[in-house]
């Protein structure tokens, strides 16, 4: 006897037979719990016996912890442990200071006897200056190099959501992509070229919108 689809519980041949989860699938009855997209075996995500795909998987929560007496004199000696970790590296940064300054007026001393040269500090303004932009700019030729070359034409779609691929012939999305040549290929997948990446081939048609 054939066992129930999972999803419209009808009879399930061994032709078009799906075992997951438990439960045994049409082919076409094997898609997400909240957006319908048809799923593979390697592209569902289960959760608690149903199907989900990765952008609608529920996201776990997790649990307040109650403020015990144990977690409360925990939490009182953390904040000790912090108070007095502050105090040690408010004295250390006090010591580095007073030596700092004391070797400030050393310098600022031994530059008055050699010449006039101006302090330390000034010195040190005067090395830190940022050098000319020039020379950091990159030439006019390399910042065109980005330029995207003009797409062929046709129905042009843009990704509302990011997507992995799970197969070869599937294109990769993220959010804000243009996808250029688009063409319808089923109910839930259609086919067309990432602008972005080059790559062409097909993606869930519930992932993208017309412009």
């Amino acid at each position: 006897m054939n066992p129930p689809c999972g999803r419209c519980n009808k009879p399930v041949y061994p032709t078009e037979k799906i075992n997951c989860l438990d439960k045994y699938w049409h082919k076409g009855c094997f898609s997400c719990e909240v957006c319908k997209m048809a799923l593979s075996m390697t592209s569902y995500k289960g959760f608690e016996k149903k199907p989900y795909c990765s952008m609608h998987y529920p996201k776990t929560s997790f649990t307040i912890v109650t403020d015990t007496p144990e977690n409360l004199r925990l939490k009182q000696q953390s904040m000790l442990n912090s108070q007095e970790e502050f105090e040690k590296s408010r004295g250390v940064k006090k010591t580095q200071d007073q030596i700092s300054n004391i070797k400030y007026h050393e310098e600022f001393e031994k530059s008055k006897i050699r010449s006039d040269a101006p302090p330390p500090e000034n010195r040190q303004d005067y090395e830190e200056q940022p050098s000319s932009p020039e020379r950091f700019s990159q030439p006019a030729g390399q910042m065109r190099t980005a330029a995207v070359a003009p797409h062929s034409g046709g129905k042009r779609y843009q990704a509302m959501y990011s997507y992995v691929s799970a197969e070869a012939d599937e294109v990769s999305l993220q959010e804000g992509d243009l996808i250029l040549d688009v063409e319808p290929i089923d109910e839930g997948w259609m086919f067309g070229l990432n602008q972005r990446t080059g790559q062409r081939g097909m993606l869930p048609a519930n992932y993208v919108r017309p412009v």
